[in-house]
């Protein structure tokens, strides 16, 4: 993870200040000290703050950076998130890269705090999905999990999850399980995605461990569930939003994931000041 933050980081200062930042080079004397305060603009979730301060950090390794707001927690409109204390120049450089994977991260943990909170009282788990933006998936699983919801598989690689064109491709459903269960470890678990009644029923007799239920409305998934009766947990998939969220829950579903939790939050509203 630090390795591939560092990497990041590096890469995303590099495009913003490529040869030098003019502005702060021509006005900012260079050794000036300076404090600066990260300031919430609208309630929000907080995540990303150990990025942020490595933003800084890269530039400045002698860098202060007192967190004031701690990750996860709810920060008002107006809150003071974190006080950073170095070389001015320093601060105004990294403040761009600092700010933008603060306010994404927010903006992720944010949404997902309001999934959690829809289906509070109900057995379902929010998850995430693949739907991230290429290059920052590591962090925006992690603001999931700062904003209260639950990590699905992080790529193609750690788990099995089989899907319509898999189905195609394999020649159907339960021969595509049985070609799966042959593969895998004991340890992996095989998710199915199905689309009607029947293809629930298909997966059943094959041994699914976990059944997706992607695009159906509430009454068919209810129906499915039903049929499931605790044989594999069930995931709803597909067209979630915040005002039908509660609906899938109280089907009795065990997941609900979330494809908008990464790949459309609104970036949250983070700004620094210079004191």
């Amino acid at each position: 993870m630090m390795l591939s933050l560092d990497r990041l980081i590096e890469q995303a200062l590099l495009e913003d200040i490529h040869t030098g930042d003019i502005t702060t080079r021509a006005v900012v004397p260079v050794s000036r000290p300076a404090s600066a305060r990260l300031i919430a603009k609208e309630q929000l979730v907080l995540a990303g703050m150990y990025v942020a301060e490595a933003v800084f950090r890269k530039l400045d390794p002698a860098v202060t950076f007192m967190v004031e707001i701690p990750e996860g927690a709810v920060a008002e409109k107006g809150d003071i998130l974190a006080t950073v204390r170095g070389n001015a120049s320093d601060l105004l450089m990294a403040e761009r890269v600092a700010l933008n994977l603060l306010q994404r991260m927010s903006g992720v943990a944010t949404l997902t705090s309001r999934y959690v909170a829809a289906v509070r009282g109900t057995k379902a788990r929010i998850v995430d999905t693949r739907k991230t933006t290429p290059g920052l998936r590591e962090l925006e699983k992690y603001s999931v999990r700062a904003g209260g919801g639950i990590n699905h598989r992080t790529g193609l690689y750690d788990g099995v999850l089989i899907k319509e064109n898999h189905i195609v491709a394999a020649g159907g459903i339960a021969e595509a399980v049985t070609r799966a269960r042959a593969y895998i470890p004991h340890t992996l678990r095989i998710e199915v995605e199905t689309e009607t009644i029947g293809q629930v029923e298909e997966a059943l007799i094959a041994g699914a461990d976990i059944i997706m239920l992607d695009n159906m409305d509430c009454d068919t998934m209810r129906r499915c569930v039903a049929l499931i009766n605790g044989r594999a947990l069930v995931e709803a998939s597909g067209g979630v939003n915040l005002e039908s969220v509660r609906a899938i829950a109280e089907t009795g579903v065990d997941i609900i994931s979330v494809g908008a939790l990464t790949h459309s939050p609104k970036a949250m509203d983070i700004s620094m000041l210079l004191d």
